[in-house]
């Protein structure tokens, strides 16, 4: 679920009060952490506003990299985002995101002035029948071209007619032979376009024309595998108006051709054909020629660039100190920056980026990158930044006074579903757990007077997608996955180190914590390693990081002592925390996990479809053993556990529709006995719960897909609730808070659509008195 933010308006406001007494509680988005897609052309960099956006799942991310963090969420799409481009149709005119996705859409959104960062559709491109893979755009034009799953390319054009966008399509191009377009590039000569794009196939196709008359005019070839990205510059210096294209494929090599306006054949760099040596003249291919009704060229194999050791994903054009550069991203997890030397005449890679072999290893276990799937370049060439397997974003930036790239911070966050969270006991952190296979710690970073969120450690990297985690007590927590146990994982001494020097969260315990974890390979146990007198103390002034080698062995224990927040190399190797124990008793996956505020009793449950799985286990966290009998009512899985606020009460609920509370029994306090349940509490199953503690009253709330939020009182009914609450969609999370010295109470529930909406109560009746809804932007 992405992160909203706050509408104007009082639509869902019930009692008809003054919305803006409800809103002197000033919410705010502080944070968002949205992973990247694992597509090379869903994200761009703008080169005027320096914002760069990417596809997360079916939004889109704004994120400026001179600046920390996400800053918005553009939501619309139905399906994930798989191509992202930023457009100006006009100079000086607005500039719009176009945006890519696997619903077969490519939606344009405008700036709408409110805020650098707030976006709105203003129009929506529909006509393929399947995803869509790539977007092709010219600045200062309004065309547009998208190519798709469905073997198409599409020429649209987007055109701002007092003030409102019209979009219309131009032509429709049927790939043949037939083949799925990967990318697609556009260039302009006068009122013509040249565009190329190449695919599942070992060509590019070169196509010129008029915007609505683009016929296929040439066939580059030379890889043997398909051709994963295209790239087009244009040349400046003494060949000023030739264009540059660069072509990356899966064969591990990158091909630059040379298109230049007029009849006139290229010669290459710097000698004649005639001085060619034989070696060179088996590399050059044959010149084609491409006409449009004003311009014609002619296209020449330039060069042939070596050095990658995977499949290429994208390659990029950048200008650094006045020299063209050509950024590429690899599978095989390195960024290399390309250069001509003039000397030669050759094209050399003059810097690598990224992981080195020593380093590279399983893609799971050890946290290696597993590719870079993206690399952009910065307007000025100063940085880059690359998306890896993780989801998240790597910012170099380049060092004049030491004259070598610097890695920056970047942003970061789950790649697929987030499907629990868990604040640790005095609020400092919050851990989150994902289908994504990993849990992740995100903490306020306290840099002198500015503040911000980061993610700050990654403690599990598991082989089982995760469905849910719990705190328990103030160093340890405990998450359940798609398996048939529990595991239970300790805070590390570096990260209570690290926590500590950046965000002032004090442990008293940390002296007593164990060192640091790592993951054998094929394991899926984090396992303890034991540190070799390692000193935790403050670095000497100036020291950024101090950590053992990493081609020290896989036990060597690192020593996380930077004073910012961690890096994605550190994020994925050095954070793991050492898994202390493991809770057996269930016989399916488990679904729902609780440990009590005293971190004494730590309840769990598993998806069942009967009365003998669909129980609700009971373990003691100071030996870990379970106890026994467990907990009998409901008849299919429990999909939620609370405990009250004294730990005297447990709430289930449970997709049989029916909520259970059980007391703490009073002759043995760790067990607990039924005390009521409700077999008939909704219509449909219940997704989520939470008490609402009233001085010493019971009173909770059920939310389930019946599109109702229910809140109980067990000293007045059982069976009928006091207050109810409609929504517009199924509930899927409710939480609530009272409000110190109001009287009031807060509710706020979530919905399957992604809206939050937060109800304000008068605490004595339990009556709604105002409604505020979170939108997405």
């Amino acid at each position: 679920m992405s992160p909203p933010i706050l509408t104007n308006d009082c639509s869902d406001n019930p009692s008809g009060l003054n919305c803006c007494e409800f809103w002197m509680l000033n919410f705010r988005t502080d944070y968002i952490a949205a992973g990247g897609n694992r597509h090379p052309a869903a994200a761009d960099w703008d080169a005027n506003s320096g914002l760069l956006a990417y596809g997360s799942d079916r939004n889109v991310a704004l994120w400026k990299p001179s600046v920390r963090g996400v800053s918005a969420i553009l939501y619309g799409h139905s399906d994930d985002v798989t191509a992202v481009k930023f457009l100006r149709p006009a100079e000086n005119g607005p500039i719009l995101i176009l945006s890519g996705s696997v619903d077969g859409s490519v939606r344009v959104w405008q700036n709408d002035k409110t805020s650098s960062d707030h976006y709105r559709t203003v129009g929506t491109l529909e006509g393929h029948t399947s995803s869509i893979n790539c977007l092709g755009v010219i600045d200062g034009r309004q065309v547009l071209a998208s190519g798709s799953a469905d073997a198409t390319i599409k020429v649209w054009q987007v055109k701002d007619v007092n003030h409102h966008w019209e979009t219309c399509l131009l032509q429709t191009i049927q790939t043949s032979p037939k083949y799925l377009p990967l990318t697609v590039v556009l260039s302009a000569s006068g009122p013509d376009l040249l565009l190329a794009s190449a695919g599942t196939r070992a060509e590019v196709f070169v196509y010129a024309g008029s915007k609505r008359d683009l016929t296929h005019q040439a066939t580059l070839g030379g890889h043997d595998g398909w051709v994963r990205c295209l790239a087009l510059t244009a040349e400046k210096g003494e060949r000023n108006g030739d264009i540059l294209m660069a072509s990356a494929s899966q064969d591990k090599s990158i091909r630059l051709w040379r298109f230049r306006i007029g009849s006139k054949l290229s010669r290459g760099i710097d000698q004649p054909l005639a001085e060619k040596t034989r070696c060179e003249s088996l590399l050059l291919n044959k010149t084609h020629r491409v006409a449009t009704p004003s311009v014609f060229y002619s296209i020449t194999f330039e060069a042939l660039l070596f050095g990658h050791d995977d499949w290429i994903y994208t390659v990029s054009w950048g200008t650094m100190a006045g020299k063209l550069q050509l950024l590429s991203a690899s599978a095989d997890s390195s960024l290399a920056m390309w250069g001509h030397d003039t000397l030669s005449g050759a094209w050399l890679c003059t810097t690598r980026l990224g992981d080195i072999s020593v380093q590279k290893g399983s893609t799971t276990a050890t946290g290696s990158m597993g590719g870079l799937w993206t690399g952009l370049w910065s307007s000025d060439g100063q940085s880059v930044v690359s998306l890896g397997r993780t989801g998240s974003w790597r910012l170099w930036n380049y060092d004049r006074y030491y004259k070598c790239w610097m890695q920056g911070l970047g942003v970061s966050g789950h790649v697929k579903s987030v499907v629990d969270v868990a604040w640790a006991r005095n609020g400092s952190y919050l851990l989150s757990a994902g289908a994504d296979q990993t849990t992740r710690l995100h903490a306020e970073w306290i840099d002198g007077r500015r503040r911000s969120w980061h993610e700050f450690g990654r403690p599990q990297i598991h082989g089982y997608d995760l469905n849910c985690i719990g705190t328990v007590g103030e160093v340890r927590f405990v998450s359940g996955a798609d398996e048939k146990l529990l595991r239970v994982f300790d805070e590390p001494k570096a990260t209570a180190e690290l926590l500590r020097r950046c965000c002032g969260i004090k442990n008293a315990l940390e002296q007593e914590l164990p060192t640091a974890a790592n993951v054998p390979v094929l394991g899926l146990s984090n396992k303890l390693v034991e540190g070799n007198g390692g000193d935790f103390s403050d670095p000497a002034p100036g020291l950024a990081e101090q950590v053992l080698p990493r081609d020290a062995g896989p036990t060597a224990a690192v020593v996380l002592a930077q004073g910012h927040p961690p890096t994605e190399d550190d994020l994925a190797r050095s954070t793991l925390w050492p898994e202390s124990e493991k809770l057996y008793g269930h016989g399916y996956e488990i679904s729902a996990v609780c440990a009590s505020h005293n971190g004494l009793t730590i309840a769990t449950a598993c998806k069942a479809s009967s009365l003998d799985h669909a129980v609700i286990r009971l373990f003691d966290s100071t030996d870990w053993r379970e106890l026994k009998p467990p907990l009998k009512v409901h008849s299919l899985t429990v999909t939620c556990l609370r405990f009250s606020s004294d730990d005297a009460c447990l709430l289930s609920t449970g997709r049989d529709r029916q909520w259970a509370v059980f007391e703490r029994d009073e002759a043995n306090e760790l067990f607990f006995r039924l005390r009521v349940a409700n077999p008939k509490a909704h219509s449909r199953m219940i997704l989520s719960a939470c008490w609402v503690t009233i001085k010493s009253e019971r009173v909770f709330v059920t939310a389930g897909r019946d599109k109702m939020c229910k809140i109980w009182d067990l000293q007045k009914s059982d069976r009928e609730p006091i207050t109810t609450i409609a929504a517009s969609a199924p509930v899927t999370a409710v939480d609530s808070f009272l409000i110190a010295g109001e009287g009031l109470l807060a509710l706020a529930m979530g919905t399957e659509r992604g809206a939050v909406t937060v109800y304000l109560m008068e605490k004595a009746t339990l009556s709604v008195q105002s409604s505020r809804r979170f939108e997405y932007s």
